[in-house]
């Protein structure tokens, strides 16, 4: 059965008529600044390689050009890449034939992009629709599905507005509902959210996290914002200078952060977003009691859960309900100030 992951390996790309060339160059060391001085291109990515698991959200996440779009853009093959594979179920994109391409980018992919690319001209449910029309689906169909979609994201009685009379998170909104549409296996979202505001931005996350719940699409989620990574991301992979700085799970990545560059970046994240109660559980002991609270759990989630109900310690328990560990309410606030001993001990071993 296919899986519906992405597998990229060992990805560059030189954007110049020559790239192919310097590759070597770059494996050996050339820096991006010397491939640009000496040979007049440019080093867009270097030697990428990332799973990205079917059915969870994947976050790349890095500053301006750091290659980032560049990337997401070789999934759908809009980037012709120097060397390396993308692999989907297995098959490389890279290597696919035209006809191959094109009923892949119909029917696999779908994108959603950060300046909504809605058709001014054609209203909510026909902006909606546009690829099953594309594809020919017959309009009763491709109506119906539009329809319902645009219900889930939140537009119902919005189906005959034109893109100007809606606000940009609603414009977003359309975005989402027409990538759905064409239910494809991956959802390909460049900075979807960047270009809203603070509050609509985090409303858009919700329905995004609400609706992949029930899809389990396989997501693959550009961003710039750490909270938005952190928020989102099943994984996340940091992109700088066209380089994987690190990768892993948003708690991987906060507790053991792989250099300064990324040290600097989560210094200020809130950690009790990210920490997990099992990561700094202790061993039962004696009979378990008191209240009882996942292993998955936040520990902001699970502090306010424990103050609520006037409990200063609490039982972990796993998927199941079984008791794994103990955590106090003291342990935990330490662990959202500041790195425990315990998690200094862990990163100096790392």
């Amino acid at each position: 059965m296919a899986s519906h992951a992405i597998q990229i390996k060992n990805l560059y790309k030189i954007f110049g008529p020559r790239g192919r060339d310097y590759v070597n160059a770059v494996k050996n060391g050339m820096s991006k600044a010397e491939l640009n001085e000496a040979h007049g291109h440019v080093l867009g990515l270097q030697d990428i390689s990332i799973d990205m698991p079917a059915g969870a959200i994947t976050v790349v996440m890095g500053l301006s050009g750091s290659g980032k779009s560049t990337l997401i853009r070789h999934i759908n093959r809009l980037i012709e890449p120097t060397v390396g594979e993308v692999l989907y179920d297995g098959v490389d994109v890279c290597k696919m034939g035209e006809n191959a391409l094109r009923e892949f980018r119909r029917h696999k992919t779908a994108m959603v992009f950060q300046k909504f690319a809605l058709l001014p001209h054609r209203t909510v449910i026909e902006n909606t629709i546009y690829g099953l029309h594309i594809q020919g689906v017959a309009r009763a169909e491709s109506e119906k599905k539009g329809r319902n979609w645009i219900e889930r994201v939140g537009l119902k009685g919005f189906e005959n507005h034109y893109p100007n009379q809606l606000s940009g998170g609603m414009q977003q909104r359309v975005g989402l509902a027409r990538a759905l549409t064409n239910d494809a296996d991956i959802l390909l979202m460049d900075e979807a959210y960047s270009a809203l505001d603070p509050l609509i931005r985090v409303d858009m996350q919700s329905v995004l996290l609400d609706l992949q719940k029930e899809l389990k699409k396989t997501v693959v989620f550009i961003t710039h914002d750490l909270d938005e990574a952190l928020r989102l991301g099943d994984k996340i992979a940091i992109l700088r200078d066209g380089k994987v700085v690190q990768q892993g799970s948003g708690q991987e990545i906060v507790l053991r952060p792989a250099d300064d560059y990324i040290t600097a970046f989560v210094k200020e994240v809130n950690r009790g977003r990210v920490i997990q109660a099992q990561t700094i559980m202790k061993p039962i002991a004696g009979e378990p009691h008191g209240v009882r609270i996942s292993a998955d759990m936040t520990l902001e989630v699970a502090a306010k859960q424990m103050t609520d109900g006037g409990h200063t310690a609490a039982v972990v328990t796993d998927a199941a309900g079984k008791p794994i560990g103990m955590i106090d309410l003291q342990a935990m606030i330490a662990a959202m100030v500041t790195p425990t001993t315990h998690e200094k001990a862990q990163m100096a071993a790392a």
